[in-house]
């Protein structure tokens, strides 16, 4: 098929978002399908209000609609509901077309931890947006829930993968001369990641914060005895997963959480929140503590079996996620 995928999210953005729809793009050409993604770096944007590193597209639509029908897909992916995914949402119902979108962020928990909006308000605006799709994608079962609870229409699950060939236990140490145990944390580092519950821990050895974002240089300033380095990407993430002593994942908003993956097959295993995400991967207690008292998931998560971490990450496929997001398009061509 010609797919076009549109997304709001996308390089040189480092999240979830991106890294799923970058291995999606590679896991669908290998197997033949020609794919079109649509995102800012194509049209003029102006930084967002706050979050300076995430580009909104300006006024997308006239381009965007001959970018689409340049591409004459057999079907079109919505993946984000910003500028783009508007736009695009706009297009395919003037012309009629079917269209799928997915559910990848927490956007009203989101909204509200940055702006104070009322989540009631968001979902509304959510409800509209994916309201007519074919079909809405998330990515577990508990965001499945969440959204069938607030009144979202056709559902269908689209899991993630993890390289576990680029995320395993086998690199050379990074953290040496750092006080153990190493307790890392990755991912941005903005309000809606939670890091001040993970930095306000007490805990022995060292809190280690991998990534970048807005609340960077304020939390450097409040927390002086962790260690901030900077975002890293390919072996060089991997080495800090497999060097560290237990992944703390501090998020209550996230659908998924790309980074427990990371880390299992890295060998490292996982704390967090009793939450959606956590509560869908880490399905096995030997392999992660989910606990209100994430301090205390911490330490107990040091006990943890290394190796099972590692056999447990390897359940998950990235070509398995493909063929899941394939069943789940509508085309029309």
């Amino acid at each position: 098929m010609r797919i076009v995928i549109v997304s709001d999210a996308w390089k040189p953005q480092v999240n979830g978002v991106v890294r799923t729809l970058s291995v999606l793009v590679g896991e669908l050409e290998k197997t033949g399908h020609a794919v079109t993604m649509i995102t800012p770096d194509r049209f003029r944007t102006m930084p967002c209000p706050t979050y300076p590193e995430i580009r909104l597209s300006l006024f997308p639509g006239h381009k965007l609609s001959k970018l689409i029908e340049d591409s004459q897909p057999c079907a079109i992916h919505i993946a984000t509901e910003g500028p783009l995914g508007w736009a695009a949402r706009k297009y395919c119902r003037a012309r009629k077309l079917p269209y799928t979108t997915a559910y990848h962020t927490r956007f009203p928990e989101y909204v509200r931890a940055r702006f104070g909006v009322p989540v009631g308000v968001s979902y509304a605006v959510m409800r509209r947006f994916h309201g007519p799709a074919a079909s809405v994608m998330v990515a577990t079962p508990t965001i499945e829930a969440e959204l069938n609870r607030r009144g979202f229409k056709r559902i269908r699950r689209w899991s993630r993968g993890v390289d576990t060939d680029l995320f395993n236990p086998a690199h050379a140490p990074v953290f040496e001369g750092l006080p153990r145990p190493i307790f890392l944390s990755v991912g941005r580092v903005a309000v809606e990641k939670n890091l001040d519950a993970f930095l306000s821990l007490d805990l022995p050895g060292t809190k280690v914060v991998v990534g970048d974002g807005p609340q960077r240089a304020s939390l450097q300033a409040r927390f002086p005895d962790a260690v901030f380095v900077g975002a890293k990407h390919g072996k060089e993430l991997a080495a800090h997963y497999a060097d560290a002593d237990v992944f703390v994942f501090p998020s209550r908003t996230d659908t998924f959480g790309l980074v427990l993956l990371e880390a299992l097959a890295c060998g490292l295993p996982v704390a967090a929140y009793p939450v959606a995400g956590p509560l869908d991967v880490i399905d096995d207690p030997q392999v992660g503590i989910l606990h209100e008292d994430l301090g205390q998931a911490a330490r107990m998560a040091l006990s943890l079996s290394h190796d099972h971490c590692r056999a447990f990450a390897a359940r998950y496929s990235w070509q398995g996620s493909a063929r899941q997001f394939l069943d789940n398009l509508q085309p029309f061509n």
